[in-house]
């Protein structure tokens, strides 16, 4: 149990905003659910949301310890009150989650606390009882693989130190095969082959270079593709990663002459396409040696139901 003393300066707020200042990791549905339980007194009793508070209340809030501790990233989760995930696929080892575009995956890459799919996912399994971070010493829920967050696609998640562990070697080792759907301007040609090149980040505008021949600071970028469907200007392209650069679907076909469709970084923005139309919708584990307590994912093919940029390419005339 936590008290407040309600001076000059807190007097006059309604209690339920209060709350929302004093204790920025209770979710604003899980601060309603207290006031209504009356696990927040105001001076020993039960109180409303709309409450005015006036100086000298005294506060009892018998709420987790937890959620007292300064927001970062680490507790970020308990902000989250409604984890919203698209699960592919779920067991009591991984979570496959399908990301929607715009949605970052860390805080690092722009995002506020409690607003990232890591957040999402720690706050879900937090809320079933499987993960209890007061009972770990080092674990915690994370990620196995990055996608862009104006990507869409497949993301993995442990759920245990073991399982983190195998699938961040098997990512390494290139023994999760994925495949992702884009939209490209023009007809690729061939229209199958494969994109090969040097790939060179500069780190400081946040993009990638394509080049010939090898550079300080470059490194081979390879992906292999297959041209699905042509409409409208547009065509539909299956892609596989045999190296994992960043930006590298994106980077290679716009060296080609054929930008992804949506894609202002390396093509031009379309208003009908607010993010780059670009998904990783299919994931296999394609082992080819030991995985331990996951051994039995090995074939095991998943795909996401749904590719936002799909029906709008199809709804156009073919040719």
């Amino acid at each position: 149990m936590k008290e407040f003393k309600i001076g000059a300066n807190d007097a006059g707020q309604r209690l339920d905003r209060f709350l929302a200042k004093a204790v920025p990791l209770l979710p604003a549905s899980l601060s309603q659910k207290y006031i209504r339980l009356k696990r927040v007194k105001v001076n020993g009793k039960g109180s409303s949301r709309d409450y005015r508070l006036q100086s000298g209340d005294q506060l009892q809030l018998y709420i987790n310890d937890e959620f007292f501790e300064t927001p970062k990233a680490e507790n970020a989760y308990l902000t989250v009150s409604s984890p919203k995930l698209n699960i592919v696929y779920e067991d009591e080892n991984l979570l496959l989650v399908d990301k929607r575009p715009g949605l970052a995956v860390h805080p690092h890459d722009g995002a506020e606390y409690g607003k990232t799919l890591i957040d999402h996912i720690q706050a879900y399994l937090y809320a079933k009882g499987e993960w209890k971070p007061r009972e770990e010493h080092s674990f915690t829920p994370a990620l196995c693989n990055r996608i862009d967050r104006n990507t869409g696609g497949i993301v993995i998640a442990a759920k245990n130190a073991e399982a983190l562990r195998i699938l961040n070697q098997k990512v390494a080792d290139r023994e999760i095969e994925k495949r992702y759907l884009c939209l490209v301007h023009g007809r690729p040609s061939p229209a199958e082959g494969k994109l090969e090149g040097f790939l060179f980040k500069d780190a400081k505008q946040n993009r990638v270079y394509i080049t010939k021949q090898s550079q300080p600071g470059s490194r081979t970028a390879v992906t292999l593709y297959k041209t699905l469907e042509t409409r409208g200007g547009l065509s539909l392209v299956e892609c596989e990663l045999v190296t994992g650069r960043t930006h590298q679907i994106r980077a290679q076909f716009a060296a080609a002459g054929h930008p992804l469709y949506g894609d202002g970084k390396y093509g031009k923005s379309d208003k009908q396409q607010p993010y780059q139309a670009l998904y990783s919708y299919r994931l296999r584990f394609a082992f080819r040696t030991p995985a331990g307590l996951l051994q039995y994912l090995d074939g095991r093919e998943y795909q996401v139901k749904d590719v936002y940029f799909l029906k709008d390419f199809r709804d156009q005339g073919g040719r």
